[in-house]
C-alpha cells in the first residue's frame, strides 16, 4: 500500500460515493429514485463543500439523465451516474445507445423490486432485465465491494470504451453501516489517470457520432462491441490484481470460498453471498464438503474461470435474489448454459430464493442443500423454509 486508508462507518450508498469523488468524474446528471438517492446526495454536499469538481446536472427524468451522460461521455469528460428499479428501466432505450456508442458512462444501480406490484425491497431483477444491452455488469456483496468496485469499474470501462453498471442491494447494503476503508486520492489518482480518449466530439478533431449508417456498418460496429466484451474479463482481473496491489482489497471477477476440496457449490451474487458463507463454514463444521461460487462479475460472463472452478464438484445449487416469469432465475440459466458440453459437468439446482426481498437464513441455506444433496437436479424451486 502506498497510503493509509481512511476508515469510517458509512452506509453502502454513502461508500459508492467516496469512490465517485475519488475518481474526479467531470459530469454528473442526476436524478433521484428511492433507495439510491443517498448516493447523489453525498456527492452535491461534496461539491457544496468544495471537495469535487463536477458538473451536477439536475434532470427531469432518468431518461434525461442518461441522454445527457452519454452526451458529455462522447465529449471525452469522465461521466458518472446512479439510479434504480424504475429508473433504470425508463433509461432501457438510453442504456442501448450508451453502449452502442462506446460512451464509458460509470453507473452505480441499487437492485429494488420492480412495479407491478409496488415495493421497495432487494431483488435483482431490474438491472438482470438490462443484461444484453451491451453494459458490463458487476454484483458487489457489500459497502467495501461497491466501493472498490466503483473505482475498478471506471478503470475497465476506460479501457474497454463500453459503459459499466456497478451493482448492490436495496437496504441489505445500501443502507446497512459497516467500516468500510477508504481510498486515498493519490492511490486513486494513480490508479485512474485522466480520461482522454482519441476519439471524441471535437470540433477540432472533425468527429461526429449519430449519423445513419449502412447495414454493413452496423454488422461491422456490433461485432466491435463483442470483442470489446470479449477483452473484458482479463481486463477486469488485472484491474482487480491492480487495485489489490495499492489498497490491499481484490475479488476477482469469481471468488471461490473453501473450495479446495469441495464436492458440492452453492453459487450466487450480490449480498446473498454473504449468508451462504456462513452456512458454508457451519455444513464444514459438520463435515460437509460444501464451498461458495461467488460470481461478480455478471457480464461478460467469466465462461472459462466459472469452468475451470467446478471441474472437480459434483453438484451445484443455484441462489438466484430475481426471477424472470417463465424461465426462472437468471443466473442459474447463466450457469447451466456455461457448464453445456463440459465432460463430467455437474448436476445444477436451481432455488429462487430471496426474490423480492425475502429473508434468507444460513439455517435455510443449509436445508436447501440438504435437499439438493438428496434430490435430481430441480430448475426453478421456489423455496418456501
Amino acid at each position: 500500500m502506498s497510503a493509509a486508508p481512511t476508515r469510517m462507518l458509512l452506509n453502502g450508498n454513502h461508500a459508492v460515493s467516496y469512490a465517485v469523488k475519488l475518481a474526479r468524474p467531470n459530469v454528473i446528471p442526476v436524478y433521484p429514485i428511492t433507495p439510491q438517492t443517498p448516493i447523489l446526495e453525498r456527492i452535491t454536499e461534496f461539491q457544496a463543500d468544495g471537495e469535487m469538481h463536477a458538473e451536477i446536472m439536475t434532470m427531469e427524468s432518468e431518461h434525461s439523465a442518461m441522454a445527457a451522460a452519454i452526451t458529455a461521455s462522447l465529449t471525452g469528460v469522465r461521466v458518472f451516474t446512479a439510479t434504480a428499479s424504475q429508473g433504470l428501466l425508463l433509461m432501457h432505450e438510453m442504456l442501448h445507445y450508451a453502449a452502442g456508442a462506446r460512451a464509458p458512462i460509470v453507473m452505480f444501480n441499487v437492485n429494488r423490486t420492480l412495479g407491478s406490484p409496488w415495493g421497495f425491497w432487494p431483488d435483482q431483477t431490474d438491472s438482470l432485465a438490462q443484461r444484453d444491452t451491451g453494459w458490463i455488469q458487476y454484483y458487489c456483496e457489500n459497502g467495501q465491494e461497491s466501493h472498490d468496485t466503483t473505482l475498478q469499474a471506471f478503470r475497465v470501462a476506460e479501457q474497454v470504451m463500453l459503459p459499466v453498471m456497478v451493482m448492490h442491494e436495496a437496504f441489505y447494503v445500501s443502507h446497512s453501516l459497516e467500516a468500510i476503508d477508504i481510498a486515498s486520492q493519490e492511490q486513486v489518482d494513480r490508479y485512474l489517470p485522466p480520461f482522454d480518449p482519441p476519439h471524441r466530439l471535437d470540433p477540432t478533431i472533425g468527429e461526429s457520432w449519430g449519423n445513419t449508417v449502412s447495414q454493413v456498418m452496423f454488422n461491422n460496429h456490433r461485432h466491435d462491441m463483442d470483442d470489446a466484451m470479449n477483452r473484458t474479463v482479463a481486463i477486469a482481473r488485472q484491474a482487480d490484481r491492480e487495485l489489490k496491489e495499492l489498497v490491499g482489497r481484490g475479488y476477482g471477477v469469481i471468488e471461490q470460498y473453501r473450495c479446495e476440496d469441495a464436492r458440492f457449490l452453492i453459487a450466487t451474487m450480490g449480498s446473498m453471498a454473504g449468508t451462504a458463507r456462513d452456512a458454508v463454514d457451519e455444513l464444514r463444521s459438520e463435515g460437509l464438503p460444501v464451498g461458495l461460487l461467488k460470481v461478480k462479475l455478471f457480464r461478460p460472463f467469466p465462461l472459462d474461470d466459472i469452468r475451470e472452478a467446478v471441474t472437480e464438484i459434483s453438484k451445484i445449487m443455484v441462489l438466484d435474489r430475481n426471477f424472470a416469469p417463465g424461465t426462472g432465475g437468471f443466473l442459474f440459466h447463466e450457469l447451466k448454459s456455461a457448464l453445456y458440453g463440459m465432460e463430467s459437468a455437474p448436476e445444477i439446482h436451481g432455488y429462487l430464493a430471496g426474490v423480492g426481498g425475502t429473508n434468507i437464513s444460513p439455517a435455510d441455506i443449509k436445508k436447501m442443500v440438504t435437499c439438493a444433496m438428496a434430490e435430481k437436479p430441480s430448475v426453478n424451486s421456489v423455496w418456501k423454509g
